[in-house]
């Protein structure tokens, strides 16, 4: 009874250890939260990857997101998607109108949007500006963009921890979140789409701290 009693408690120990070890001392318990804790506590730096856009000359990515005391806040989407982009798009409205609000009071005007698609075959500039103008994006606060070369998009992707899996009827199935890039064009953050209010909470505080930290 008693050499049961103590293998039980050293099943549980072990159990409650193993747990702790994989979940980060229980801050994570899916592949996801491992992932948006590791860029949490090691932003990624981004490799050089050309893009084009409505209104933009071809330049590389990391040079668009380096811009002194700004944040981005960027999604994954492709212009003929029927399932998640539309609610991305709906989301990122509704964070356009709440940073035209900014500008009538305190908060930073500093926080931009950025939606980058994977499509790149068919999401050319013209496609993307009309994309675009049915979303009544604002250039000056919501740009889009797309990858030039096949490999650096997949490159990207890879290190940005988007998934895109063709579905063999010329459509995608891809996951969905906001990535939050600082003013060195690191990525920060991740949120969930459902939690697109405390990215831009998280935005704001971090526009409002870079420009904190470079008038010091």
């Amino acid at each position: 009874m008693i050499r049961t009693v103590i293998t039980s408690v050293l099943i549980i120990l072990l159990g409650w250890s193993a747990a702790s070890w994989l979940t980060y001392d229980f801050q994570i318990w899916t592949d996801e939260d491992a992932r948006r804790l590791e860029v949490a506590l090691h932003p990624v730096e981004i490799s050089p990857v050309q893009i084009e856009g409505p209104d933009l000359a071809e330049t590389d990515l990391p040079t668009l997101l380096r811009q002194e005391n700004v944040v981005t806040i960027a999604d994954f989407i492709y212009t003929r998607c029927q399932a998640v982009c539309p609610s991305l798009g709906s989301i990122f409205q509704q964070i356009q109108t709440a940073l035209l609000n900014d500008a009538g009071n305190e908060r930073p005007r500093n926080v931009r949007l950025l939606s980058i698609s994977f499509d790149r075959k068919h999401d050319d500039p013209p496609a993307l500006r009309a994309y675009a103008d049915n979303l009544s994006a604002r250039p000056e606060l919501w740009r889009f963009v797309r990858v030039l070369q096949a490999k650096q998009e997949q490159a990207l992707l890879q290190q940005l921890g988007v998934v895109v899996i063709p579905d063999g009827r010329g459509d995608y199935e891809h996951n969905a979140a906001l990535l939050v890039f600082d003013g060195a064009g690191r990525m920060v953050r991740v949120f969930d789409i459902e939690e697109h209010q405390l990215a831009l909470d998280y935005a704001r505080h971090l526009a409002r701290k870079q420009i904190q930290e470079t008038s010091l």
